[in-house]
C-alpha cells in the first residue's frame, strides 16, 4: 500500500498518539557497521565469512535468534558468538554509523508537535541510546526501547510491549501507536501487538516485506506528513 491508499482507497491520514521507531535501517544507515563486525566475528570464532548479500540478512532481527537459525550453531554457540559480535560492535557502532537525511529534523518536528516517540528495537537499549546519545538524537526521544543485554526480551514482539508499557508509565497515551520500520520483523512484531506499521523503503528491507504494513513511504516528507496527520499532494 502506498502512502495515499488505503483498503477503501482513500488517503491514509491519522491522528497517532504515539509513534515507535525501529533502528536500524529506520533511523540510522547501520548495515556497514554490523556486516563488517560479522566478518570479524565469524572470523574470529573460526567459522566461514558469509558474502554481503548473506550477512545482510542479519541486519534487523534479533541476532542470537538468526545464528541459531542460520547457523549450525548451539544455543551457547551462539551465545559465545554473540558476545563477540558485541565486542567489535561497541566500535562500528559509532564509526560505521550514520543518521538518515532528514531523520533529525523528523524527530523534532514530532517533539515541537506534542507527539511522544520511542526506539523499539532488537538492539540492547543500553547499545541504542549509545548509538542515539553519539547522533544527538535521544533527546528528541520520550524513551528508548530495546532488547534486555540478557537475551530475554529479544524479539520484536516482546520489544514493543515493553516499549508500549514503559511509555504508559511515563503518562504517555498509547491508545493510539505506529510502528516506523523497514522490516517484516517490524511489521510482524507490531501486529502481535495490534500495532499498524509504516514501513521506509530507505532501509534494509525488499517490497515483499511490506505485506500487512499499513503504508509504505520512500522519503522522510512522506514519513513526516503522514505520521502528523497531513496529506501530501497526489
Amino acid at each position: 500500500m502506498s502512502l495515499h491508499e488505503s483498503p477503501t482507497g482513500s488517503e491514509v491520514v491519522r491522528s497517532w498518539s504515539c509513534v515507535l521507531f525501529d533502528l536500524d535501517g529506520t533511523l540510522t544507515d547501520s548495515a556497514p557497521g554490523i556486516t563488517r563486525s560479522l566478518e570479524r566475528m565469524f572470523e574470529a570464532i573460526g567459522r566461514p565469512v558469509h558474502s554481503e548479500d548473506e550477512l545482510m540478512a542479519y541486519v534487523g532481527p534479533p541476532l542470537v535468534t538468526t545464528l541459531r537459525a542460520r547457523e549450525d550453531f548451539t544455543a551457547a554457540e551462539a551465545d559465545h558468538a554473540l558476545a563477540v559480535y558485541r565486542g567489535f560492535a561497541e566500535e562500528s557502532d559509532l564509526v560505521d554509523n550514520a543518521v538518515f537525511p532528514g531523520i533529525l529534523g523528523l524527530l523534532q518536528s514530532l517533539q515541537a508537535d506534542g507527539v511522544p516517540t520511542a526506539t523499539a528495537t532488537s538492539k540492547p537499549t543500553g547499545r541504542a541510546r549509545r548509538i542515539l546519545d553519539h547522533f544527538g538524537l535521544t533527546e528528541y526521544l520520550t524513551f528508548v526501547g530495546g532488547a534486555s543485554d540478557d537475551e530475554t526480551r529479544a524479539e520484536k514482539a516482546e520489544v514493543i510491549a515493553y516499549t508500549l508499557a514503559e511509555l504508559e508509565k511515563l503518562g504517555v497515551d498509547t491508545s493510539r501507536p505506529v510502528m516506523v520500520g523497514d522490516r517484516f520483523y517490524d511489521v510482524e512484531g507490531a501486529s502481535a501487538n495490534d500495532v499498524p506499521t509504516i514501513m521506509v523503503e530507505w532501509g534494509y528491507g525488499s517490497p515483499a516485506e511490506a505485506k500487512g504494513a499499513m503504508a509504505v513511504v520512500h522519503s522522510v516528507d512522506q514519513l513526516r506528513s503522514l505520521l502528523l496527520g497531513q496529506a501530501l499532494a497526489a
